[in-house]
């Protein structure tokens, strides 16, 4: 007998549910090897740390007050033990003399080189969202972007007056939320729409979140013994591959937020026109 319902055959229902569920499938999972997720990601570890850790350490040198602000950022944000805090103060020792050995030059050649840590990311997004890249003259939004992720770190690296207290990871939540959802609105060039950008702005600060637990239970151990094995180089591997899973969750959490969205009933088209 081959009726419809004999073992090992679904009803016409069934397999139609299971060819849509196959076809979404492979079509999400064409989207993240289109997006090339893990490349990217090393591209953003190796401009984040050639350009922009430069960059704000010579930001953070301008606090005489504090004089620790970078490696008391990166210490939070790493999420690590006081030992391995301690190792990632020592790498970025005497942070102070940056600010008064650092030129002119040096400080526009690290910003020119920052700017293009800002299009990468702009480039990223873009394919994340199947859209041509930006007109030249939007150039000025790496400018307005890249500023204002350095006033945010910095300021979250000069003991904010949340700091210490209760509603601090709240407050860190929102306003990192904040940020992912404006970048992804700037460097897009207000191509997709609030809404549609708000999933991939949770799930961003949402994997940021799991990368620190994640930090303090591995990353945390192997910067006090990479450190003694290998010195400060250990230190600096540990920390390169720290920024390529955030480059991964930055990446890969608008990539989440968009497959989210488009499983979502909608009443306009989430991407507007060029801009």
């Amino acid at each position: 007998m081959s009726g419809s319902g004999g073992p090992g055959r679904l009803p016409p229902l069934g397999r139609m549910r299971s060819a849509v569920r196959r076809a979404r499938a492979g079509r999400h999972w064409g989207r993240i090897r289109d997006l090339e997720l893990w490349q990217r990601s090393l591209g953003f570890a190796a401009l984040g740390f050639l350009t922009l850790v430069p960059l704000l350490i010579v930001v953070s040198a301008a606090d005489t007050a504090g004089g620790q602000g970078f490696a008391q950022w990166l210490g939070d944000g790493l999420g690590v033990s006081p030992a391995a805090r301690a190792e990632i103060e020592r790498l970025f020792a005497l942070p102070g003399q940056a600010w008064r050995t650092t030129t002119a030059f040096g400080l526009a050649l690290l910003t020119v080189f920052g700017l293009s840590f800002g299009t990468m990311v702009q480039g990223g997004y873009e394919r994340i969202w199947d859209l041509p890249p930006a007109r030249w003259w939007g150039r000025w939004r790496h400018v307005l972007w890249l500023g204002v992720l350095v006033g945010v770190l910095y300021l979250s690296a000069i003991s904010p007056p949340w700091r210490d207290s209760p509603a601090r990871g709240f407050v860190t939540v929102a306003i990192g939320t904040l940020f992912f959802w404006w970048s992804q609105r700037l460097l897009l060039s207000g191509r997709v729409t609030w809404t549609a950008l708000l999933p991939g702005a949770v799930a961003t600060m949402l994997g940021l979140l799991a990368l620190r637990v994640f930090s303090r239970l591995v990353f945390s151990p192997l910067i006090a013994s990479s450190a003694v094995t290998y010195g400060p180089f250990g230190t600096v591997l540990v920390i390169q591959s720290w920024l390529v899973g955030v480059g991964v969750v930055v990446f890969g959490g608008a990539l989440l937020g968009r497959l989210f969205t488009e499983q979502l009933p909608r009443r306009a088209p989430p991407v507007e026109g060029d801009h």
